[in-house]
C-alpha cells in the first residue's frame, strides 16, 4: 500500500509503477482476474484528505488559534510603520536635517525588525502546518490501510492520472478519519 506522503525518488517510482499499472491495465483492453477473481483497486485524493477531512479542517483552525494572534500584532506593525513612514514623508521638508536623519534611521531599523518578526511568523507556522500535516497523513494511513484489510483491495493508488468514480474511495476514507478517534 503507497504512503500518502511523496518525496524524491520513491514518488517518481510510485507514479512509474501506477502508470505502468494502468498502462497494462488498459493494454489489457478488459478486466484484469486474478487466481480467486477480479482485482480490487481503490483510489484515494490526497489533496482532498488533508482538505476536506474533519481532521485537516480541525488542524487548520488549530493552526488560526494558534498563530491569529501574532498575524494580527504583525499586521498592527506593519501599519504602524507605514504611517510613520507617510508622517516622515509629510513633515520631512519642514524638519531639521538632523531630525529628518533620525527619524529615518528609526524607519528603517523598525522595518527590519518587522521582516524579521514576519521571517521568523512564516518559519513558526510553516513548522506546525508541517506537523500538523504529519499528523493527519500518518492518520489517514492507518485508516485506508484498514480499509484496505476488511474489504480485502488489492490496490489503493494515492495518485492517478485519471480514476473512474467507481474506484475512488476518498469519500469512504475522509468518513472514516471524522469518525476514528484522534489517538488510534
Amino acid at each position: 500500500m503507497m504512503k500518502l506522503t511523496t518525496s524524491g525518488l520513491a514518488a517518481l517510482s510510485h507514479r512509474t509503477a501506477a502508470a505502468a499499472l494502468v498502462g497494462s491495465v488498459l493494454v489489457l483492453g478488459g478486466p484484469v482476474r486474478a487466481q480467486d477473481g477480479p482485482i480490487k483497486i481503490g483510489y484515494v485524493n490526497a489533496d482532498r484528505l488533508t482538505r476536506d477531512s474533519a481532521p485537516a479542517k480541525a488542524a487548520q483552525a488549530k493552526l488560526e488559534a494558534e498563530f491569529g494572534k501574532r498575524e494580527k500584532e504583525l499586521a498592527d506593525l506593519a501599519n504602524r510603520l507605514k504611517a510613520a513612514a507617510d508622517k516622515l514623508d509629510k513633515d520631512g521638508p519642514t524638519l531639521p536635517e538632523s531630525e529628518r536623519t533620525r527619524r529615518q534611521r528609526e524607519l528603517v531599523e523598525q522595518d527590519r525588525d518587522l521582516t524579521r518578526k514576519r521571517r521568523e511568523f512564516q518559519e513558526d507556522l510553516n513548522q506546525r502546518r508541517n506537523e500538523e500535516l504529519a499528523a493527519i497523513v500518518e492518520r489517514a494511513n492507518r485508516v485506508i490501510r484498514q480499509i484496505f484489510e476488511q474489504e480485502k483491495f488489492d490496490l489503493i493508488l494515492q495518485e492517478a492520472i485519471l480514476a473512474s468514480p467507481r474506484v475512488d474511495i476518498t469519500d469512504k476514507v475522509i468518513r472514516a478519519l471524522g469518525a476514528a478517534p484522534a489517538g488510534k
